[in-house]
């Protein structure tokens, strides 16, 4: 469980360091892209996101304990990598975009390792 544990908190420190900031550059990004004609949607992301860096960081206390979520989590970010890489072939995202979300596929298949190596229950 100790790679489990390394795995998720990792995981987790690093989502918090980069999803946090995203809280105050809404303004930044809307200049770069034109203006976001749906800043809920905008927030709305960012925050689930950060709440999901949170759920990692509380696997990684306890990885038997939640097991089952480390799947989920590693869905989340195949989900999201891949529709990033749908979005640029069809010439809907600059490369820069899915290029930033390979780290998020390294952490899934080390999520799903985690799991793996894994047993279920307590510690």
């Amino acid at each position: 469980m100790k790679f489990a544990k390394w795995v998720f908190t990792l995981g987790g420190i690093w989502g918090v360091l980069i999803i946090g900031p995203l809280f105050f550059l809404e303004g930044v990004l809307a200049k770069a892209g034109g203006p976001f004609s749906h800043p809920d949607m905008y927030y709305g992301f960012v925050a689930s996101t950060f709440a999901w860096q949170l759920v990692y960081l509380v696997i990684g206390r306890n990885p038997g304990a939640y097991r089952p979520m480390m799947l989920l989590g590693a869905l989340g970010k195949v989900i999201y990598a891949t529709s990033t890489w749908v979005l640029y072939a069809q010439g809907r995202l600059p490369i820069a975009i899915p290029l930033v979300t390979l780290p998020d596929l390294v952490l899934a298949s080390l999520f799903v390792t985690a799991y793996l190596k894994t047993r279920p229950g307590r510690e």
